[in-house]
């Protein structure tokens, strides 16, 4: 029940079909899911929280991935685990290293050793996922998971991440979403 409300947030807060709009990765699409319109919000992010819990490892101590994008996914799964009483930490990972301060592109509350999932709001190919992984496993996180919210990747984003060795879950596709890849 949870993933149809987020689905029905989504085609109600977030999709957009009037296009063209250039994605990410530099390609063109008739439309665009802006997630931030569910992560954000007040009524989205529990259901995106909860979406997350749903199919996240039980043996994972943290979730995060690249920052904007995965910080309310992060932020919104932490806080509903701890309403199941689990005591889940979110992180974030900064797309340029900090000269300032401590440093680092690794914000959070997470530790060497820790078996951590990586989550995004979307992905188009994973690259993004893909480089927040690299950050992690380069921290002495142990990566045993990706969770993207939204994959329109047509499986590339899947067959990256297996290529090392990763499961991977999408929990909406654009066929969810009333739209094509």
């Amino acid at each position: 029940m949870t993933r149809e409300a987020l689905i029905e947030h989504l085609v109600t807060n977030a999709l957009r079909t009037d296009g063209p709009f250039t994605l990410r990765s530099g390609e063109e699409a008739e439309w665009y899911l802006d997630a931030r319109q569910t992560t954000f919000a007040g009524s989205g992010a529990p259901l995106v929280g909860e979406a997350i819990l749903e199919v996240l490892d039980p043996e994972v101590d943290a979730v995060g991935g690249m920052t904007l994008g995965a910080d309310p996914v992060a932020m919104a799964t932490a806080m509903v685990a701890a309403s199941h009483g689990r005591d889940l930490r979110a992180f974030s990972i900064r797309k340029e290293e900090k000269d300032h301060g401590i440093g680092g592109r690794l914000v959070g509350p997470v530790e060497p050793g820790m078996q951590v999932a990586m989550i995004d709001d979307t992905t188009t190919t994973g690259s993004a996922a893909g480089e927040a992984t690299d950050v992690a496993l380069e921290a002495g996180l142990e990566v045993v998971q990706a969770i993207v919210l939204v994959d329109r990747s047509d499986g590339l984003a899947l067959e990256r991440f297996h290529e090392r060795g990763i499961p991977f879950v999408a929990i909406v596709t654009p066929a969810d979403l009333g739209v094509g890849a």
